[in-house]
């Protein structure tokens, strides 16, 4: 593969509960060793049906109310035609209409350019599937 594209898949551990996990560490790592200084674009991709990619804040609560949000919007109960797995789950499969299952974000020099309080972040609200892929592609 060219250097101008590179590509590698994260196994996130996201557990059995409503998640958001910080990626914005694994996004930097990847781009010490991919970015090398250059000029590009980060695609950060989830290929599950049921969770998404948020850029947000995260320890300040933003991270939990987000999640809360999704409840408001997204019950966990009977509504959903979609009715396998655990009570509610359907609602797991409209959160990538919501929280879309990617996001591409600039790179300069090298560097992720977030604003100050950005994280790159997983929601996953999925209680039945422990563990997810997380693909990161850098673009030069």
């Amino acid at each position: 593969m060219s250097d101008a594209f590179t590509t590698r898949v994260l196994n996130v551990a996201s557990g059995s509960s409503e998640r958001i996990v910080d990626l914005t560490g694994d996004c930097e790592a990847f781009l010490r060793e991919a970015a090398e200084g250059r000029d590009g674009l980060l695609n950060i991709f989830v290929p599950h049906a049921t969770a998404g990619v948020a850029i947000i804040e995260t320890g300040a609560g933003s991270d939990d109310d987000l999640l809360a949000a999704l409840h408001t919007l997204l019950p966990a109960d009977d509504r959903w035609q979609h009715r396998h797995g655990s009570p509610g789950h359907g609602r797991d499969h409209v959160l990538p209409a919501i929280v879309p299952p990617h996001a591409t974000l600039p790179v300069v020099n090298g560097q992720l350019q977030l604003g100050t309080w950005q994280s790159v972040c997983l929601v996953d609200t999925n209680k039945d599937n422990p563990n997810r892929k997380v693909r990161l592609s850098f673009l030069g």
